[in-house]
This record gives C-alpha cells, sequence and structure tokens, in this order.
C-alpha cells in the first residue's frame, strides 16, 4: 500500500473528492444511519465506561477500605486509569478484525463485550465479603471494558467518515464524539436518579449496582441496532477489489508512522484536557469543594447534554473551514481559560455558577473532539484505517486520558493546591497545538486509497 501521511489535498469543500473510489457509494441518507449507529453505539459504550467515574466516590471504601478518604479515591481512580492500558489491545484486535473482516463486524463485538463486562461488574462482591479478591476482579473487569472501548471509537469514526459525503464528513463525525461525550451525560443521570432514590446507605449497599446493571438491556437495544446495518462503502469496494492487507498494525507502523504519532498526539490533548471535565470535576466538587453528590450528577449531566447539542455546529464549521483552525481555536481557549475556571469552582458556593463552567469547558471539548475523528481517519489509506486511529488514539488516550483524573487527584494531594490541575490542562493542550501545526490541512481532501 502507499504510505500516506499527507494526503493530497483537493479543490473546493470535498465535492471534487465524489469521484474518488468508494466515495461515490457514500451519500447523506447512508451517512444519517451509520452517524446514528455509530454514535448510539459509542453512547452506550461510553455509559459502560463513565459510569464507574461517576461512583468512584461511592465505591471507593467499598473496593479500597481506608481510613483515609483521600487514598481510597486515589485507589479507586487508579482502577479507572488501569482500563485505558488495555485500550490499546482492543484497538489492534478489533482493528485488524475491522480491516480484515469488515468495519461493522468489529463494532457489533465490541458493544457486546463492553455491556457483558459492564454488567458482571455491578454484581462483583465487594471486600467486605471477598476481602482482597474484590479489587481484584474489579480491575480485572475494568481492564475488559478498557479491551473493549479500545476498538469502539475508532471504529465508529472509520465507518462514518467512510459512509458520508467528502463535504460533510466532519458533521457527520460529530456524532462519534455526541455519543462517547453523552455517554458521560446519560451515565450522570442514570447515578443521579438513583442517588435521588436511595438514601446514603442504600446507595453504599446496593444502589451503586444499578447503573452497572442496566448496561446490559441498553447493550442489546445497540446490537439490533447495528445488526441491520451494512458495511461502509469504502470496505465493501476494497473487499470486492481483493485490497485487504494480511497484516494491518505492521503496515500502519511501517508505512504510516507518522500519522499515527500524530494521532497519538492530537489524543493526549483531546483526553488529557477532556477527561478532567469528564471525570475528574465530579469528584472535585464532592470531595474537595463539599457539593452535594445529587447536585454535582444532575449539573454533569445536564452541562454535558446542553454542550453535546453544540458539537454539530463545530461539525460543520470544521467542513467549512478546515480541521486546522477549529483544533488550534480549541486547544488555544482552554489554555486561556484552565486556570480561571478551577478559580470560579474553587470560590462558588452556587451550582448554578459550577454548571455555567462545566457547559463552557464542554463545549470547548467538543471544539478539540469534532475535528478530531475526520482528521484522524483523512490520514490513514483506507486498508489500516480502523488499525491506525484506534492504535493511536488509544496510546494517546492511555498517556493522558485514563490518568488525568489520578493525576488531578495526586496534584491536589500532593501540593495542596485545588488549582494544580489547570497546569494539566494547559500543558496536554499545548501538546494538541504543537501537533496540529505539523498537519497538513485534510478537512478538504479525499480520504486516502
Amino acid at each position: 500500500m502507499t504510505k500516506v501521511d499527507h494526503p493530497p489535498a483537493r479543490s473546493g469543500h470535498g465535492e471534487a473528492g465524489a469521484d474518488t473510489v468508494g466515495s461515490s457509494r457514500a451519500s447523506s441518507s447512508n451517512a444519517r444511519r451509520a452517524a446514528i449507529a455509530g454514535g448510539v453505539g459509542t453512547l452506550i459504550e461510553y455509559y459502560d465506561f463513565a459510569v464507574y467515574g461517576f461512583l468512584a466516590v461511592v465505591i471507593a471504601p467499598l473496593f479500597f477500605p481506608s481510613t483515609s478518604p483521600g487514598v481510597s479515591i486515589l485507589a479507586t481512580l487508579a482502577v479507572f486509569g488501569v482500563a485505558y492500558v488495555a485500550r490499546p489491545l482492543g484497538g489492534i484486535f478489533f482493528g485488524r478484525l475491522g480491516d480484515r473482516r469488515g468495519r461493522r463486524s468489529a463494532l457489533v463485538i465490541t458493544v457486546v463485550c463492553m455491556g457483558l463486562a459492564c454488567g458482571i461488574l455491578g454484581l462483583l462482591p465487594t471486600y467486605s465479603s471477598v476481602g482482597f479478591l474484590a479489587p481484584i476482579l474489579l480491575v480485572i473487569i475494568r481492564l475488559a471494558q478498557g479491551f473493549s472501548a479500545g476498538g469502539e471509537i475508532g471504529g465508529a469514526a472509520t465507518y462514518i467518515a467512510e459512509s458520508a459525503p467528502p463535504s460533510r464528513r466532519g458533521f457527520f463525525g460529530s456524532f462519534t464524539p455526541i455519543g462517547s461525550t453523552l455517554g458521560f451525560a446519560v451515565a450522570a443521570a442514570v447515578v443521579g436518579l438513583v442517588a435521588l432514590g436511595t438514601t446514603d446507605e442504600q446507595m453504599s449497599s446496593w444502589g451503586w449496582r444499578i447503573p452497572f446493571l442496566l448496561a446490559l438491556p441498553l447493550a442489546t437495544i445497540c446490537l439490533r441496532v447495528r445488526l441491520k446495518l451494512e458495511d461502509s462503502p469504502e470496505f465493501e469496494e476494497m473487499a470486492e477489489k481483493n485490497q485487504v492487507t494480511k497484516s494491518p498494525l505492521s503496515d500502519v507502523v511501517k508505512k504510516n508512522p507518522l500519522s499515527v504519532l500524530r494521532v497519538v498526539g492530537i489524543a493526549i490533548a483531546m483526553n488529557g484536557s477532556g477527561y478532567i471535565g469528564l471525570t475528574y470535576f465530579s469528584v472535585y466538587l464532592i470531595k474537595d469543594l463539599g457539593f452535594s453528590k445529587d447536585a454535582v450528577y444532575w449539573t454533569s449531566a445536564i452541562s454535558i447534554a446542553l454542550a453535546c447539542a453544540t458539537f454539530p455546529l463545530s461539525g460543520m464549521l470544521t467542513d467549512r473551514y478546515g480541521r486546522k483552525p477549529v483544533l488550534l481555536g480549541g486547544y488555544l481557549a482552554y489554555i486561556v481559560i484552565a486556570l480561571p475556571a478551577f478559580m470560579i469552582l474553587g470560590a462558588t458556593a452556587s451550582i448554578v455558577v459550577v454548571g455555567a463552567v462545566y457547559f463552557l469547558y464542554m463545549v470547548l471539548n467538543g471544539v478539540v473532539q469534532v475535528p478530531a475523528f475526520p482528521l484522524f481517519t483523512e490520514l490513514f489509506p483506507r486498508s489500516v484505517r480502523y488499525t491506525g486511529v484506534s492504535l493511536g488514539f488509544n496510546i494517546g488516550t492511555i498517556a493522558a486520558g485514563g490518568t488525568a483524573p489520578y493525576v488531578a487527584a495526586q496534584l491536589v494531594e500532593s501540593t495542596g493546591n485545588s488549582m494544580s490541575p489547570a497546569y494539566w490542562v494547559m500543558g496536554v493542550s499545548a501538546i494538541g497545538v504543537a501537533t496540529v501545526l505539523t498537519i497538513r490541512e485534510t478537512g478538504k481532501s479525499s480520504l486516502p486509497v
């Protein structure tokens, strides 16, 4: 296969790419179906993954009892990060499956695996029942969740991009981050509902299990949706022409190393900043600032959901002006607002003000997420696209996504400065700026063959 670290630019807003191999089969109706199926599946996958983060304060003493609440929280957040260790392995496994057997097959299996793992987590015995076996089982299940999640978002981004008209790839691609981010909002809402209907004692005794067990019927719904899909036009054409590669991982590492590294850099910035809002904010607001769990869960859910409503706008902007300007604007904005955001959170007692800060932070999360996923797919030829996107994204996520809540909590614990996580956000955003500057604009290009 030809090395395509810098796909050639084409004139116009992508319409010229309609004569490119595979893109002739893309249509708005196919793109809508692909976007909905991909977005819904990603939502459910990330719901499963996010529930753990929102319940961290509740389950910390159940699996990691300690005389110091801070130690229990740190251990629980460390296990949140452990799940990310398995993500690159999942990306490699499902990437190979998706590049050799089809995008659809891989996406069906990921949602089944995640749903089962999340449901089993809801049945785990706690430390008081089985001692040290409890945290061991928790780690194993989180690794299984990470393995599954490692193949989901890269596959959804690939499937949607290959099914969308070139000029609307950014808009339809926004359904992937809408799904992943809205999964956190749904998780927060479900946890909030359970917390609202239970006492603190009931929540610690059995209530925490309900959000995990709900993953089973949710996964069943998603499975039915995905089983009705056909594979992407690009993969079908590649298979018809017998262009499927035997070793996607080897090919992408040898022929597209710069593309993988660029995805890693952007993923570090995207996840390192995003997971502070998606996961650490709730811990910080409850544990350090003393806000009630119910108020934080509902504020998180509403703020994230409202922010997701702005994501398609970012998609349209990136289709019109390109991936680079939108990404650079988002990361520079993060650098500017990170410290003021934490200062406001630390100084206010108003949950409304907290919600406003949360909303603004998550809008910026969309500004940097939405252009990134179509950009990732535009960096790789179709024979290794699923593998390339998944590998780079998951390596970046391991470096700064799963570790972000732990690093933030550890920074506060070790420095005594509740503002210190802001400097983490500024640092990873600077990595994003530096990475984007090395990439040629791809927003007006056809997907490389």
